[in-house]
């Protein structure tokens, strides 16, 4: 029943649009806020209604309205025909970016306008219009349907010689006018005489929009190609028409930069064609292309708008008066608001799209899906980038609150035929070959998103997503030790935003579930150069009072994870008694895998610390226990410790013995980066034997090998170890030349000055900024001292002595003394050198005592 309003009626007795509206508002109990968040449209769009300001609403807003109100039978034909009123005598129109007429058009197709990006897109449909008789572009409203239809349609003109046109679905057309206006086109009155018009002539109907009149589109297509044979019809529409034989191919955005990718210039940034739209529409708002601060701006800006061609021609057209970077700033965060801002100013991304905004468009799409598919989206919002299937199914599965039921009694639920829905409608993006090819675009995600907050479903969602990336994270990390490295890293990075997103609410909301998660990331952490923020998250977690209660394992292998991330980053000392403490939780436990793990960490911090006797003491009792228990991989782990205490005693053929050892066991297990570190230790090995040449072909190629793997840390202190050797066999252009490639901001060969050392460092690039000053010192150092230059090798030797008297590296310290005390002359350097020689146990290799004695012999003849 229609709700009784107090408003004044129209001129035909018929309720005005505005207290209609109001009416069916105020009968349903709801807020203008509260009907727009439902319909998925703005809030001064129903309030410009309500006031009368806006009095021919597009249809997709019109039908987007009562759904949210809940209209049918009567109620809904009232409404509607009350907000979009038929003329008398319609006659045919011509496409243009307002709503079509009451019937269907005969038109002619326009000029293709230059599309972007869609070279393959229209290749590809024009292949298909050969092998079935009715292709169906389907998509989101403004991604470039009617566009791509046009230009497919000039595109095999040639092929087809019974003619090419058009026909444009106007609203309320039934399956009389759809026929009349495909018959007409070519020529005839009757859908009889069009099989003898073509005479086995091969033909193209291009038939846009027919989400203004589905069913009769659908039922004029079966009459259509069942009477000629030889027509090919090119669909366009936001949903498949369901004919037999039908092939449907989406319509996907245009491709936008990825979210690490920094364009170096204009051209770089072009080669994504969402980047290259908005430049070419840019530039018919300004005169000025982006400037280089721009570019920026500019590869975010399109990615926020999903690489959706309306979005984006919208966004380019503000820029009349607004750089890129205030854009970005400006509706960023506001991109489903986006209308046209000019008067006049027609987008040409998808001529049936109207003025529409972005959020109207999303909606109209939302709004064809069942009720479980749109429960679904709004759960799916909650992945920050791309995701795979499992993961999906893993979010979607099982009772979320008061929301609705997606998969019953615990059994795995099969999401592919959603997720194919999601796709022909052009909600979801499928790109790539591996797992995580799956992403919302940005504005598909924030419309769901808002819709989860409208249901009430937020809170409950953003639990289950963190719950599922713990699960996931914890199933996957151990796959960062062994065999499985590199997938698991590829499969981490991949999540990264999601993980940082699970870990930040889960944190607040869920502190027990962040442990879980947060336990399982140190080992990526650590490769990725997050030692410190991802300590920080674990000391946090540890000391929340909510934590408290959780399983002692897991906080043990928390407490673990921050020693461990300490050590790379000189705070050692700091979680040395956690590291312990961990040890008895494990052992206690009896689980054998803690317990070699923390004995592992032990030995990194006690050598960090000079506690060199109790550190080789827990090496051997890992290689005990893991011996016992066939633990190989752990095995060769304490035997590459064990290495260390060999170097330090000199004991340069026993080193070398264990490292072949720790190489045959690495490679019984699969484990590729313990070989390759083995390898790094072995060309180490190779320069203090003096074998400079070897050493460095040694060294070059593990290096290469870790860059391949994805450990930048080992990788650059492998080069530098390289950089070392080249220092040592006389090629001082060579190592300056390596040095200045993994310190760029330092000095530059030749310089007489070593930099202050601190500032050398890169953020989040080493694992140890003082191990790295050193080696940068030695190096300098090494081959100043090669050409002469005694001052300068007194300073460098000088600063890297400074670093590595502060941190983990004992031998770099003894080194650089040594290096020191040559090139100085100075008694007291020789003082210092002993000193350091008692505190670390380092002993001299015997080209160092070479060097020692024949400064002795050198003052000694002097005297």
């Amino acid at each position: 029943m229609t709700p009784d309003h107090d408003g004044a009626r129209s001129p035909g007795g018929r309720t005005g649009l505005s207290d209609l509206l109001r009416g069916h508002r105020l009968a349903a109990g709801l807020t203008q806020a509260e009907l727009a968040g439902r319909a998925g449209v703005g809030v001064r769009t129903v309030r410009d209604l309500e006031r009368g300001r806006a009095v021919r609403p597009q249809r997709t807003t019109v039908d987007l309205l009562a759904d949210a109100l809940g209209l049918a039978g009567d109620d809904r034909r009232e409404f509607v025909a009350t907000a979009r009123p038929t003329p008398a005598r319609p006659g045919p129109r011509l496409p243009d970016t307002a709503a079509a007429g009451p019937s269907a058009a005969p038109v002619a197709l326009p000029q293709p306008v230059p599309l972007v990006g869609r070279d393959r897109d229209v290749a590809e449909v024009s292949g298909l219009l050969d092998a079935h008789p009715v292709v169906s572009l389907v998509g989101l409203a403004g991604v470039g349907k009617t566009a791509l239809a046009v230009t497919v349609a000039h595109a095999v003109a040639a092929r087809h010689p019974g003619g090419v046109s058009g026909v444009l679905v106007g609203e309320g057309s039934d399956v009389a006018d759809v026929l009349a206006a495909s018959a007409s086109v070519f020529g005839v009155n009757r859908l009889a005489d069009l099989a003898c018009r073509l005479d086995g002539r091969p033909a193209l109907l291009v038939v846009d929009a027919v989400d203004r009149a589905p069913e009769p589109v659908a039922g004029a297509l079966r009459a259509l190609t069942a009477a000629a044979p030889d027509l090919r019809v090119l669909v366009t529409g936001r949903r498949p028409v369901g004919l037999p034989g039908e092939l449907v191919r989406p319509v996907a955005p245009l491709d936008v930069p990825p979210a690490d990718a920094a364009p170096a210039d204009r051209a770089d940034l072009d080669r994504w064609p969402a980047a290259a739209l908005f430049a070419a529409r840019l530039a018919q708002a300004r005169r000025e292309p982006p400037t280089a601060a721009e570019l920026p701006a500019l590869a975010a800006l399109v990615r926020r708008l999903g690489g959706l061609p309306l979005a984006i021609e919208l966004m380019a057209a503000r820029g009349r008066i607004l750089d890129v970077t205030e854009l970005l700033d400006r509706y960023g965060d506001r991109v489903l608001d986006l209308t046209g801002a000019h008067p006049g100013w027609e987008p040409v991304a998808d001529r049936s799209a109207g003025t529409v905004t972005l959020r109207e468009a999303v909606a109209s799409s939302y709004h064809l899906l069942a009720p479980a598919d749109r429960a679904a989206l709004r759960r799916l919002s909650a992945f920050r980038n791309r995701w795979s299937v499992e993961l999906a199914e893993e979010l979607l599965a099982g009772r979320l609150l008061a929301g609705e039921l997606l998969a019953g009694g615990g059994e795995r639920w099969d999401a592919a035929p959603m997720l194919d829905r999601l796709r022909e409608l052009g909600l979801l993006s499928v790109r790539g070959a591996g797992p995580f090819r799956f992403r919302l675009l940005d504005a598909v995600r924030d419309f769901a998103a808002e819709q989860a907050d409208v249901e009430g479903e937020t809170a409950g969602i953003r639990l289950r997503h963190a719950a599922v990336i713990a699960r996931f994270v914890h199933r996957t990390a151990p796959g960062l030790v062994g065999a499985q490295l590199s997938g698991a890293v590829r499969l981490l990075d991949e999540a990264t935003s999601d993980i940082t997103a699970a870990l930040a609410y889960a944190a607040e909301h869920a502190p027990e579930t962040a442990l879980l998660l947060a336990a399982s990331l140190p080992r990526w952490w650590r490769l990725r150069g997050r030692d410190v923020s991802g300590r920080r998250w674990l000391r946090r977690l540890l000391a929340d009072p909510r934590t408290a209660g959780t399983r002692s394992t897991l906080r043990a292998w928390a407490m673990l994870g921050a020693a461990r991330l300490a050590a790379e980053h000189g705070a050692g000392a700091e979680e040395l008694p956690a590291a312990r403490a961990a040890l008895v939780i494990f052992a206690e436990a009896g689980d054998v895998v803690g317990e070699l793990s923390a004995r592992s960490v032990l030995c990194v911090l006690l050598r960090g610390l000079g506690a060199h006797d109790e550190a080789r003491e827990q090496a051997e009792a890992a290689l005990a226990t893991a011996t016992r228990h066939g633990r190989v991989r752990e095995m060769a782990v304490a035997q590459s410790h064990l290495t260390w205490h060999d170097v330090r005693a000199a004991r340069l053929a026993d080193a070398r013995r264990r490292l072949a050892t720790v190489d045959r066991l690495a490679a019984q297990c699969g484990d590729r980066r313990l070989r390759l570190l083995a390898r790094a230790d072995q060309a180490e090995l190779t320069r203090l034997e003096g074998r400079y040449a070897e050493a460095v072909e040694q060294g070059r190629r593990v290096a290469t090998a870790l860059a391949e793997l994805g450990d930048p840390r080992r990788q650059r202190r492998t080069v530098g170890k390289v950089a070392l050797a080249l220092a040592g066999q006389g090629r001082g252009d060579e190592a300056l030349a390596a040095a200045a490639e993994l310190w760029p901001s330092g000095a530059v060969p030749g310089q007489r000055r070593p930099p202050v050392m601190e500032s050398l460092n890169p953020p989040g690039a080493v694992a140890d900024a003082r191990a790295e000053d050193a080696l940068r010192g030695l190096i300098e150092g090494h081959v100043a001292l090669r050409r002469g230059d005694r001052e300068l090798a007194v300073e460098w030797f000088s600063a890297a002595a400074d670093a590595a008297a502060g941190g983990a590296g004992r031998r770099d310290l003894v080194e650089a003394l040594v290096g020191l005390a040559v090139s100085s002359g100075d008694p007291a350097v020789l003082d210092r050198l002993d000193a350091a020689r008692r505190a670390t146990g380092v002993s001299l290799l015997p080209q160092e005592e070479e060097l020692l004695f024949s400064l002795a012999a050198r003052r000694q003849k002097a005297r």
